[in-house]
């Protein structure tokens, strides 16, 4: 984010003088790269699941919603090195009007990326418990249609609440909401996702009638959650050791790494479509015949 980006440079001279850990720089390059390819992934998950009628079920338009989220991410680099591109060639007045209504459009994005996937691996982990313990009424509870008022809900929501995160991010209550809102959500998933496992356990030792399809789901998207919190954690601390320790010798050291911890955003975007393929036999299915049906066309 801007305002994140500003508060760290702002703050850097002061934490150097005592740390002796010099910031990490890594070429745009890299950023626009790997934001590139995850925007092209996730767009081909999108362009697959609208193009195959046999993959729009509520469960591949919740892994759409977290494919959106990803994309949003990358989507938010990209922008960002256009800005700055823009500015550097000086079409952009500094600190003008339209950089800064531009920098907030695109902070909006990075914000919207971030309560998107965590509300997007909320509700599959939700429709993953649904599937294992009421198989044979989830068709009945978790209907196409319900499903996509729920990401409506879950999107508007969203937006809303990343559009006052960055208008009032200047404000330290803010920044404690933003990154207590991580731990939060997670703690909810990882509850729902214990829970989920313990009862199979429980199910297993009683009956084998448990579809392993089912379990394959939930091991998927337990995967996709530990992924998240691999490449967010590292951002999420950064912006409160930034907020509560900016002057620390050792939470300058780690705060050294903020391009690095950007990379792993980046990174999220890219490994997601990956675990769709490998762990959805379905779903790689259909990457192959829209690859080489496009290919041969």
């Amino acid at each position: 984010m801007k305002h994140i980006i500003n508060l760290y440079e702002s703050i850097n001279s002061t934490a150097r003088n005592n740390s002796d850990c010099p910031p990490v720089v890594l070429p745009e390059e890299i950023f626009f790269t790997i934001s590139i390819v995850g925007v092209l992934e996730n767009l081909m998950v999108l362009l697959t699941v609208i193009k195959n009628k046999n993959l729009q079920s509520p469960m591949y338009f919740f892994i759409c919603s977290l494919a959106i989220s990803d994309m949003l991410g990358s989507l938010y680099k990209i922008l960002e090195n256009i800005l700055i591109m823009f500015r550097n060639m000086g079409y952009l007045e500094p600190q003008g009007s339209f950089e800064t209504t531009a920098d907030d459009v695109v902070d909006s994005l990075f914000i919207l990326s971030l309560l998107g996937s965590i509300c997007s691996l909320s509700v599959i982990a939700a429709d993953r418990y649904i599937t294992i313990f009421h198989a044979l009424r989830y068709h009945r509870i978790v209907t196409p249609r319900r499903a996509l008022v729920v990401l409506m809900v879950i999107w508007t929501c969203c937006m809303g609440s990343g559009i006052t995160i960055v208008t009032f991010s200047h404000h330290v209550p803010t920044v404690i909401a933003f990154t207590a809102l991580f731990p939060l959500m997670l703690a909810f998933i990882l509850c729902l996702y214990l829970h989920m496992f313990l009862l199979a356990r429980s199910h297993a030792r009683r009956t084998s009638t448990l579809p392993r399809a089912n379990m394959r789901g939930a091991v998927t998207l337990t995967v996709l959650l530990g992924v998240f919190i691999f490449c967010w954690a590292p951002f999420v601390l950064h912006v409160l050791l930034m907020t509560f320790c900016p002057a620390d010798p050792y939470c300058a050291c780690y705060m050294s790494l903020f391009q690095v911890n950007g990379v792993l955003i980046m990174c999220n975007a890219v490994i997601d479509p990956f675990i769709y393929a490998f762990r959805s036999p379905e779903l790689r299915d259909a990457f192959k015949k829209m690859t080489f049906c496009n290919r041969y066309q």
